[in-house]
């Protein structure tokens, strides 16, 4: 909690409402730390009222303001909190809408096994979501007692993730734990984002200090692990860090994300840069920098493939959300042009 959070709290709430934050999330109600313990609360009918999209809706993460009852451990949560930061994606279906997978993240972990499962083109697409959010990407690969070529990987996974910390981890033999231990200080938030099996409930396990002996089993008996958590939650850390833990995600479907492709990919935008073209397409433009990179082994070819199928997703993205944003508009209006009628009428009579 900052100090200009802290600050904007006391500005906006009065006496009789307790600051806290939501650390599970229901269907119709959420589980919120406040400091005397946890409480079950409800959502204000004036925020659900006023709430255009999900966005407008607490998340997992978020700090919001509670009216509690009076001796049991309940309460309203009447308003959010600025968010410093929110990891989104594109809800899963084919509604535009985002949902909003952890609020309020220091750093956020991209666990990806080393068995089987690493894939350069998803780390790509989480890493944008990651640079968008705000917060700061790891990449974490675990699983490395199962593999013999882990440099090789690791490299692998260097040449996408620049200037990002990349850390292979093994939970069963405690290897490269302490690499992580820096980024869960006290008072840090770090959220876990991953498919389902990569590892991400044994890191919480291993750093919460439970369930260490059913790591073991489930290594034993399936090398693939198990998906084990099925809603988003904060776990707080005996170190006094917190954790989010995600469920696996089966659709990596990308949110508005401009800042974040810069960030993923900076070596492309870097070549870009000495196109002789301003408005170079990187196809077979004569003088094309990026495709001199190719060619003289400095650029891997299916990066500017990813770049360009990201480029073209983001664009159908802002394409839908412009178009929904005018039909939210048209709808907003066309209800003003109708409460006037309805008074100039009733003025009238």
């Amino acid at each position: 909690m900052t100090a200009e959070l802290n600050s904007h709290f006391n500005e906006n709430y009065p006496d009789g409402f307790k600051l806290g934050r939501v650390a599970l999330e229901h269907k119709h109600s959420y589980r919120v730390w406040l400091e005397d313990g946890e409480y079950l609360c409800t959502l204000a009918g004036k925020l659900t009222f006023d709430a255009i999209s999900r966005e407008d809706l607490p998340a997992v993460g978020d700090w919001v303001a509670v009216q509690t009852s009076p001796g049991e451990k309940r309460g309203i949560i009447k308003g959010i909190l600025p968010r410093k930061s929110k990891f989104s994606r594109k809800a899963a279906g084919q509604v535009t809408e985002e949902q909003i997978v952890a609020a309020n993240v220091d750093t956020v972990f991209i666990v990806n096994s080393l068995n089987d499962d690493l894939n350069l083109r998803r780390i790509e697409r989480y890493l944008l979501l990651a640079w968008e959010s705000g917060s700061n990407p790891v990449i974490i690969l675990s699983k490395a007692d199962l593999v013999t070529d882990l440099k090789d990987k690791m490299d692998q996974v260097s040449t996408v993730a620049i200037g990002v910390p990349v850390i292979a981890v093994s939970v069963l033999e405690g290897t490269g734990i302490q690499e992580i231990k820096p980024f869960l200080a006290p008072g840090k938030t770090v959220a876990l984002i991953g498919s389902s099996g990569v590892g991400k409930s044994s890191l919480v396990n291993y750093f919460t200090g439970f369930e260490k002996q059913l790591v073991q089993e489930i290594r034993e008996s399936d090398d693939k692990g198990k998906h084990t958590t099925t809603h988003r939650e904060m776990v707080l850390l005996p170190g006094g860090a917190i954790l989010i833990d995600t469920p696996g995600m089966r659709e990596i479907q990308l949110w508005s994300s401009e800042e974040g492709i810069n960030e993923s990919f900076a070596d492309i935008e870097q070549f870009a840069d000495t196109c002789k073209f301003r408005d170079c397409t990187h196809k077979n433009e004569p003088g094309c920098a990026v495709w001199s990179a190719i060619s003289e082994g400095r650029l891997d070819e299916n990066r500017l493939f990813s770049y360009k199928k990201l480029q073209k997703e983001l664009a159908y993205i802002d394409r839908k959300l412009d178009k929904k944003a005018q039909a939210e508009e048209k709808r907003h209006w066309k209800n003003i042009s109708k409460e006037v009628r309805h008074s100039v009428k009733h003025k009238r009579k």
